[in-house]
Order: C-alpha cells, then sequence, then structure tokens
C-alpha cells in the first residue's frame, strides 16, 4: 500500500531521514519506535508530504507522490494524520469540527456528514459531547475528536504521531483504546509512540528508529524480546553504559575499575554485584593483555533498568579470536571463575572485530 525507497530528508547541512526503504502493507499496524530526535516524526510527516523529502519516492498504491504530475490533493485524501496536538477549531462545536473538511473537500451533503459525524463520536465515546465546544472538553476528549475528524475523510491509512504524548497519564488509556479498535477493525495505521506495552499489544510490526533511519524493523515479540542489534536492545531494555578505552596493554586498570564502581553506586547496584562485574571484567582483561599491543578495546559495562541485568562487552578493532579458550583447559582458574560469576557469554566474530559479551551474575 506505501512504497518507501531511499528516502532522505535534510534541512541544510542538517541529515534527518538516511535512505530509508520500507513497506507498509494494507491493514498492517507499524509502531515506530526510538529516542528523541531520530527522524520519527518527520519520517511520517514526509509520507503525506507536510514536509516535502529531499530525495527517495514514495508510492501510494503504486503512485509516487513526488512526480509533478500526480495530484496530490487527491491521493492525501487517502491519508490523514492525527497529531500529538489536537488542533481542533476553537469556535466550532465537535460536530462541527468533524463535518467541515467531508462537506468542503469531498462534496458531502451537510446532513450526510452530520449523519457520518455522529457515528464516528459514538465509537470513540463522545456521542453525548456533540453540540460542545472543544474547551469544554479534557485532554484526551479533544483527542478522541481529533480521531473521530480523521475517520470522517474515510482514509485508507491513519498516521499517528505520538498522539498521547501532550495527554495527563490518566487520560492515555481512552486514547490507546480507541486505536485499539481501529487496529482490531483492520484500519492501516502507522504510530510513533513512546507507549511500548501499547505498541507491543497492537503492532504488527515495529520499527526502531535510530540515526535518521530504521536501524532495526520486526515483529513485537521479535523487538521487544529479543531484539538483535545493540542500540535497539539498549533503547527496550533502558540500558544504561559506562565505556572505557584500552589502547596498550599498560592501561590503568585502577580508573577503570574507579569508573565501574562510581557507574554501580550511582545505578544503586549492590556493592556484591559491582565486585562481580570487577573480578569478571580483570580476568578477561588478562586475557586480552597479550593482544592489546596489536588491538584497541572498548570495555562497555551496560546496566538495564528495565530487567536488572548486567552486561560486559569486550569489543575490540580487528580479530581477537576466542580469548576465552585461547588460555587452555577448562579447569583454567581464570576461565572457571568467570564462567561462575556470569550467566552467559556470546562471542560475535566479525571482520572488523570481535565482540564479546557476558551477563554477570546479580549477588
Amino acid at each position: 500500500m506505501i512504497k518507501v525507497e531511499h528516502l532522505s530528508k535534510r534541512y541544510g547541512d542538517l541529515t534527518v531521514l538516511r535512505d530509508i526503504s520500507t513497506e507498509i502493507k494494507q491493514g498492517e499496524v507499524v509502531a515506530i519506535i526510538g529516542p528523541s530526535g531520530t527522524g520519527k516524526s518527520t519520517f511520517l510527516r514526509c509520507l503525506n508530504l507536510l514536509d516535502r523529502p529531499t530525495g527517495g519516492s514514495i508510492l501510494i498504491d503504486g503512485q509516487d507522490i513526488l512526480d509533478p504530475k500526480t495530484d496530490v490533493p487527491k491521493i492525501r485524501q487517502k491519508m490523514n494524520m492525527v497529531f500529538q496536538s489536537f488542533n481542533l477549531f476553537s469556535h466550532l462545536t465537535v460536530l462541527e469540527n468533524l463535518t467541515l473538511a467531508p462537506v468542503r473537500v469531498r462534496g458531502v451533503t451537510q446532513e450526510a456528514a452530520a449523519a457520518r459525524g455522529m457515528e464516528l463520536l459514538r465509537l470513540v465515546g463522545l456521542g453525548e459531547k456533540s453540540g460542545h465546544f472543544p474547551h469544554e472538553l479534557s485532554g484526551g476528549q479533544k483527542q478522541r475528536v481529533a480521531i473521530a475528524r480523521c475517520l470522517a475523510m474515510e482514509p485508507e491509512v491513519i498516521l499517528f504521531d505520538e498522539p498521547t504524548s501532550a495527554l495527563d497519564p490518566t487520560m492515555v488509556s481512552e486514547v490507546l483504546s480507541v486505536i485499539r479498535r481501529l487496529a482490531k477493525d483492520g484500519m492501516t495505521m502507522a504510530i510513533v509512540t513512546h507507549e511500548m506495552d501499547f505498541a507491543r499489544d497492537v503492532a504488527s510490526r515495529v520499527f526502531y528508529m535510530d540515526q535518521g533511519g530504521i536501524y532495526e524493523e520486526g515483529t513485537p515479540a521479535q523487538i521487544f524480546g529479543n531484539p538483535q542489534k545493540d542500540r535497539t536492545r539498549a533503547f527496550i531494555n533502558r540500558v544504561k553504559t559506562s565505556r572505557y578505552s584500552i589502547v596498550s596493554p599498560d592501561f590503568d586498570l585502577y580508573a577503570m575499575n574507579g569508573q565501574i564502581q562510581t557507574f554501580c553506586e550511582k545505578h544503586a547496584i549492590s556493592s556484591k554485584t559491582c565486585g562481580n562485574v570487577l573480578l569478571v571484567s580483570e580476568e578477561v582483561l588478562q586475557m586480552y593483555r597479550p593482544l592489546l599491543s596489536e588491538r584497541k578495546l572498548e570495555v562497555i559495562v551496560g546496566y538495564s533498568e528495565k530487567t536488572g541485568q548486567i552486561e560486559i562487552v569486550f569489543e575490540s578493532d580487528g580479530p581477537t579470536g576466542n580469548v576465552l579458550e585461547a588460555g587452555g583447559a577448562d579447569d583454567d582458574l581464570a576461565l572457571v571463575l568467570v564462567r561462575g560469576y556470569t550467566e552467559a557469554i556470546e562471542l560475535v566474530q566479525g571482520e572488523k572485530g570481535d565482540r564479546l559479551r557476558l551477563l554477570v551474575r546479580k549477588t
């Protein structure tokens, strides 16, 4: 239904979107998540040309809306948008907000528009508010009216740009309930949201955006349960990190240990668990030491606020092999200690370097 190819967007020297290619099929609900400032809202605004892309193509039902020959207003009617702010006309009643565009843009009669408007207000639970003005409504009610107004244009796709971010927490659920109903009814939707539980529940696919692109995409089970890439994992699990760079065998072990201890204290990690982190990192670094005259090493301690899990990652700038096995037999004391104080060990070897990840046992 929507096909995006090599989409880019720049503001002067600032590149907001970088070479995005993806597809949203009819009936899909795509949740778009990621840190602030990574281009999520800009991506939505480019899809319906509120922001014109710098490059690439956007095809709606096979028609490129960036083609000068395309009737953009006609295509845009297929795709409506709900914003963070409600954008209701303050001088019009709730029902008048719903009937204005169908009458003026789609040529619907006032009577038909009013009848459809009442149906939609009942759908979002606001039939009794039809004669009220926006200032008489709560934030959650205003956003539900905005959704009903969007539906009044009979769109095939709805884009939601953080529809609950401006709401009091007590009003979020009423808006999310309406969106859930639309998803159940088969409406095609793309939703930028910070509500992770909602995204997991309602989406058929999830885009994690970072650095101006779709960094990882997959099903909710994959993205929220087993993300494959580091930045996705850090975002989902709310991982805080401390990094220490080692460029020679004569690195300052005491400075690194002091940095780790400060990190543990900052995040209220128990002294025993912190001791485990220090022990594991020291033993593994002893295994790496013969290689440090030729390789640089990044030591990254990560703490997940969501799960309480602590990991130590050793990233080299070139091949190092499996240092845990290079030292000898399984009864080697260092290796026994490392295995005893970790829950899992993962080694990923690549052409540009190796990555050893250890999950530290909590005590």
